[in-house]
């Protein structure tokens, strides 16, 4: 046995040898970058004015733009049921292809518990996490995040005025400015002004700790109901609003690919399509956007003036996009890109400013990306790869094809240029040379020339189909593109 002077000696030194290691582990953290992930709902790639597609205003976002990299393809692989949003955060925060995300989509909790998360990642790094907004992923935020606020569901609610408008002729019985309808307005004041808020509490919390921070800032915006304030409205008239070049008045297969009039998105405007309908949609998505842009520059100010802007990473993008009329479709529910394809900036330390990077990649690479800033090796189950390697120029590629999918009702794959569309209910394929048609106006299916590219690329689809969990056999039902005829 130990003497009283001996273990006093071996105690002091084990109390010493840990306020050394917890000393050394706190000035490792403290090496590491700050993270800020700035997340959209809904966000088209197409509506951001520095990206010049669209007439609208995002000064916040451009000086972002300006500031960093742009990923211009960026993607998201699709969803497992109507709520796209779903399977697009549950691949974000587990780092799983889509299929594989799937399968652990009603666990998320327990792959929560046992580490497999990208916020519990960050906290055994060494970071302060926060967490603000839409979640709309099964684990608990508040486990999460060792800061959680205002976590909001899928969507503000939605009222009965709010679907099947407006009809051009008649009073439009809902009012995006009007508090009275609830949807952003619950509670007295916007949600996505009550986000920028938690964020700049954040960032004062952040300014007192030694810690790194990953703050995951999240917006309901520009999800519908589509509500801004009434001076945001007043820069978009609708009269002035363009219509998309793609607009139809009905998408011709909308009931066998899931986007028949029953689906909740697609029940927000008119059957059919009308060109004052999609003006009056596209008027409240922009207003939404121009003033969720507004509460982003409230974010960033409030970071330049902390003092913490030199060493963080700022990431913005949105779990994806939306079609507000564009081929006779409203919501995400489809392989187009104005609903797949997202709007992908990061700045940081030795980012280069002003760059766009045409690589295709998907918005879920940002998990795996902030890992390696954090020194977390990449655990075996996460799936999608750190942009790093293209941020410093090491690579020109990422992935050699890009994967979508809609339930069992749509597949898509885009590869060398093109983009190959499959309707299996309908028996449909159609074709797009997106490199040189990038509204998707001209299906090139019927053209017997474009067959050896079409074959290539289901060959392509099949490859991904088995590395994202695919389990849906296409072979016999598009005989003519995959080689069993």
């Amino acid at each position: 046995m130990l003497g009283p002077n001996r273990l006093t000696q071996r105690l002091l030194f084990c109390l010493t040898l840990t306020l050394l290691l917890a000393g050394s582990a706190r000035l490792q953290a403290a090496d590491k970058p700050n993270i800020l992930f700035l997340f959209a709902d809904d966000q088209c790639y197409q509506t951001i004015r520095e990206f010049g597609y669209e007439d609208i205003e995002t000064p916040n976002l451009d000086r972002l733009a300006q500031r960093g990299t742009t990923f211009t393809h960026a993607y998201n692989m699709g969803g497992w049921n109507g709520a796209i949003c779903v399977a697009s955060r549950t691949m974000l925060n587990t780092g799983r292809f889509i299929w594989h995300a799937n399968a652990v989509d009603q666990k998320c909790e327990e792959e929560r518990e046992a580490g497999r998360f990208w916020s519990e990642y960050m906290k055994q790094a060494g970071y302060r996490t926060y967490m603000t907004g839409k979640w709309h992923v099964k684990a608990k935020p508040e486990k999460a995040f060792d800061v959680a606020r205002h976590v909001r569901p899928g969507m503000p609610k939605q009222t009965d005025a709010g679907y099947n408008r407006p009809v051009e002729g008649e009073t439009d019985p809902w009012d995006p400015a009007d508090p009275s309808f609830g949807g952003y307005w619950e509670g007295g004041k916007h949600w996505s002004e009550i986000v920028a808020d938690d964020a700049l509490d954040y960032l004062k919390d952040a300014k007192a700790k030694d810690n790194p921070f990953f703050m995951y800032i999240a917006f309901n915006a520009p999800h519908d109901p589509r509500q801004a304030p009434r001076e945001c409205l007043a820069k978009y008239p609708a009269e002035k609003m363009a219509v998309p070049v793609n607009f139809q008045p009905q998408y011709p297969y909308c009931n066998e690919i899931g986007c028949s009039p029953s689906l909740r998105d697609e029940h927000l405007m008119p059957f059919p399509r009308t060109e004052f309908a999609t003006r009056v949609h596209r008027r409240e998505y922009f207003a939404l956007i121009t003033h969720l842009d507004a509460q982003i520059g409230r974010i960033l100010d409030a970071l330049e003036k902390s003092g913490k802007s030199d060493n963080t990473w700022i990431v913005f993008t949105a779990d994806h996009g939306l079609a507000v009329g564009q081929h006779g479709l409203v919501g995400k529910q489809n392989m187009y890109d104005h609903s797949v394809r997202v709007p992908f900036i990061v700045v940081g330390p030795g980012v280069d400013a002003g760059k766009k990077i045409d690589s295709h990649i998907y918005l879920q690479d940002v998990m795996p990306t902030t890992l390696e800033l954090a020194d977390v090796k990449k655990p075996d189950h996460v799936e999608f790869e750190s942009l790093l390697p293209l941020l410093r120029g090491e690579t020109n590629e990422h992935y050699e094809a890009t994967y979508g999918a809609y339930l069992a009702v749509q597949r898509m794959v885009t590869y060398d240029g093109y983009k190959l569309i499959l309707y299996p209910q309908a028996k449909v394929w159609r074709l797009y040379n997106v490199a040189e048609d990038p509204h998707e106006l001209h299906d090139l299916a019927e053209q017997p020339e474009s067959l050896p590219v079409a074959k290539k690329l289901f060959q392509q689809l099949l490859r991904l189909q088995e590395s994202t969990g695919d389990q849906l056999d296409l072979r016999e039902t598009f005989p003519a593109i995959s080689g069993s005829s």
